[in-house]
């Protein structure tokens, strides 16, 4: 039996970073959805299900830091899993990604096969 393929919600203010990310994870046979700040993606969070966020930090209106404390304040989604990806490369930028909610930091940019054994692991799913 087929699983049908997860659903991941990218959340950069890059556009370029979004579409890097989701050529990556479309071609591990996931559906990606994209969001341009953290408001954007609380308020599609709660239009459609989603099984993983992929999270930028420095983002207008509401940056990754602010969308993760939400995100975990949220009944409806708090155990949704949440991968930080970021430029900020210090030990202090780790720590306040997993103090924020985040279940993964990574530092941009994100090789291929990272990203999609990063994502397959945090859904609990095989790596493409």
């Amino acid at each position: 039996m087929a699983t049908s393929p997860a659903r991941i919600l990218v959340i950069d203010d890059a556009k370029v970073v979004r579409q890097y990310h989701r050529q990556i994870l479309e071609q591990a046979g996931h559906h990606v959805s994209e969001a341009v700040n953290g408001m954007d993606a609380m308020e599609k969070l709660f239009l459609e299900p989603f099984d993983l966020c992929i999270v930028d930090v420095n983002m207008p209106v509401m940056d990754g830091y602010m969308f993760l404390h939400a995100l975990r304040a949220a009944p409806a989604v708090c155990s949704l899993p949440a991968l930080m990806i970021s430029t900020e490369a210090g030990a202090i930028d780790r720590i306040q990604a997993l103090e924020a909610g985040a279940n993964a930091y990574l530092v941009k940019p994100v090789p291929p096969p990272l990203l999609c054994e990063y994502a397959a692991a945090m859904m609990g799913v095989a790596a493409s």
